[in-house]
């Protein structure tokens, strides 16, 4: 547990809507945590309405929870943030010092974001309160003191407060917002036709290998090659903050190959026992 967080008000509907808030703007990286899904249930309905049982996750999130997967009220404020975000950017860009003359970089208004597969153009200029958005034909207003950087973005999107987590991903972003969390790409329309060409890179099939979750110490090891397990038998044993981790299978199989020896130290993600 990293902290507990409570949240009150006159009613539920008020507490509810403080705790929305209070998991918007609570910012933690470089430890895995649960935000993401505390705050999908503070805006789910059951969880609004009060309709709850002891039952209430496995009957809501039967496939598992994804955090990309979480509805939004109003998902254009995902898009005006990033576009917002992203001029602000490219202004400091049109900034830089030694460009070649005739070549001069000015950062367009007109833009493109990609959050999945859906392709969304939207106007955004600068001013001196924020930003003036033009998307789907609606006007937002953005009012903001946001500077590059921070990793809240806190302002005004048509008069409703937001709080949005913003990081640099890559030529993109991460933007955490009610629960949601989304991959953001936000280009010129030229490279949006041209990205709709790029082909999809499949992830690697990981699912035949038992990985390392944490840093850690390899305490033990329970099997070797060519020994058949059954589904909760115990593998291995990771420490990892004066702790012991007893990793289990999560399915019968036959061991294939054991990549690690008894005292190895082990990154996130090494691959520890590899499955026929």
């Amino acid at each position: 547990m990293i902290a507990k967080l409570v949240t009150y008000g006159k009613d539920r509907e008020e507490a509810t809507s403080r705790m929305v808030e209070a998991l918007d703007g609570y910012y933690i990286r470089g430890v895995n945590h649960n935000i993401s899904f505390l705050n999908a249930l503070m805006v789910h309905p059951r969880f609004v309405s009060g309709k709850l049982t002891t039952n209430f996750i496995a009957e809501e999130y039967p496939d598992g929870y994804s955090a990309d997967m979480v509805p939004q009220d109003d998902p254009a404020i995902t898009a005006v943030v990033a576009a917002a975000v992203n001029k602000k950017y490219r202004d400091r860009s049109a900034m830089l010092s030694s460009q070649m003359g005739g070549a001069r970089y000015h950062a367009p208004s007109d833009w493109v974001v990609i959050i999945g597969d859906q392709y969304t153009p939207v106007s955004v200029v600068q001013n001196e309160e924020g930003f003036d958005a033009l998307l789907d034909g609606k006007e937002y207003r953005v009012e903001t003191q946001w500077k590059l950087g921070e990793p809240l973005f806190k302002g005004k999107v048509n008069g409703r407060e937001v709080c949005v987590q913003v990081d640099r991903e890559n030529s993109g972003f991460a933007l955490f917002h009610r629960g949601a969390e989304k991959k953001v790409l936000v280009v010129t329309p030229m490279t949006a036709e041209l990205n709709k060409h790029m082909l999809f890179k499949e992830p690697p099939d990981m699912s035949k290998y038992l990985l390392s979750p944490m840093p850690g110490l390899l305490v033990s090891i329970a099997v070797k090659e060519g020994d058949e397990v059954k589904e909760g038998e115990e593998l291995a044993v990771v420490e990892a903050m004066k702790m012991e981790n007893s990793l289990r299978a999560v399915q019968d199989g036959v061991v294939k190959k054991v990549s690690v020896e008894q005292g190895d130290s082990l990154v996130v993600d090494q691959p520890i026992i590899e499955f026929e």
